[in-house]
């Protein structure tokens, strides 16, 4: 099977193209593990997630032996989705038929030409099949427990640039939560940037996201407890070598965000 490519946020971070990004709070820990010198700096907003299935299968726990599309083995989708399937008891390196996209045919074509069982979707992919009527959600990530009690896409940067750049990390982590209290107040801007920038071509499943995902949790929940939380379930799944404790002494630095829940109190 094909491995993942390297274009997440660790992957960059270790290639030195980036000092910062935004990534999947189990991707960063898996990351963390694999030797990436990286600080997590804060979460920025729970959900995103949508698993979607076939009209046969009524909810995860008839995933097992059923055909499940990823990109690649270790991708994010991988991850993400072998994480449900233990959740409700289903061994995902043995219990789960992984279909792997080769070319450029993505999860998303295989399901709706109905050649996988699930796949996992993430925005705008969610808002564009429900609208569609296509396949039924069996995971909602930014409702469904226990996924909704932690965030989903938190932010990291290199070690050397945090340790030898504080003030300008401190920046950096402001922006990112200041742009974060943007997407919950003025969602109707926010999505009409996002179009505007060309980052997506459509503005109502642009403005749908923004005012279903959660973005003014970042002063409410725990970002340790995020990453403990997904270290855990990986080291059970052998995903990951490295315990949470380890995972959160070497791959995490809170002091810019517990400052700046202080100063940005409004």
């Amino acid at each position: 099977m094909p491995q993942a490519p390297s274009t997440t946020t660790p992957d960059l971070i270790a290639q030195r193209q980036i000092d910062f990004g935004l990534n999947y709070a189990h991707v960063l820990v898996a990351g963390i593990d694999h030797g990436v010198a990286m600080k997590t700096l804060a979460g920025m907003h729970v959900g995103c997630f949508e698993v979607f299935v076939n009209g046969a299968i009524r909810g995860v726990a008839e995933l097992a032996s059923k055909k499940v599309g990823i990109g690649a083995v270790g991708s994010t989708e991988h991850l993400f989705l072998s994480l449900v399937a233990a959740n409700v008891g289903i061994d995902p390196k043995t219990q789960i038929d992984w279909v792997v996209s080769s070319g450029q045919v993505r999860p998303k074509e295989l399901f709706i030409d109905g050649k996988i069982d699930a796949f996992l979707g993430q925005p705008p992919v969610p808002q564009e099949l429900c609208a569609k009527g296509i396949g039924r959600v069996v995971v909602n990530s930014t409702v469904d427990r226990p996924w909704s009690q932690y965030f989903c896409c938190m932010l990291a940067g290199s070690t050397e640039y945090v340790e030898d750049h504080l003030v300008a990390t401190k920046r950096v982590v402001r922006s990112i939560l200041k742009a974060t209290d943007f997407c919950a107040s003025e969602p109707a801007r926010a999505a009409r940037m996002l179009v505007d920038g060309g980052f997506t071509p459509r503005y109502d499943y642009a403005l749908q996201t923004l005012q279903e995902l959660p973005y003014d949790k970042w002063r409410e929940y725990d970002h340790e407890d995020t990453m403990r939380f997904y270290a855990l379930r990986l080291h059970e799944l052998g995903f990951i070598k490295s315990s949470p404790q380890r995972i959160i002494a070497d791959g995490t630095d809170w002091r810019f965000l517990d400052e700046l829940k202080r100063e940005l109190k409004t």
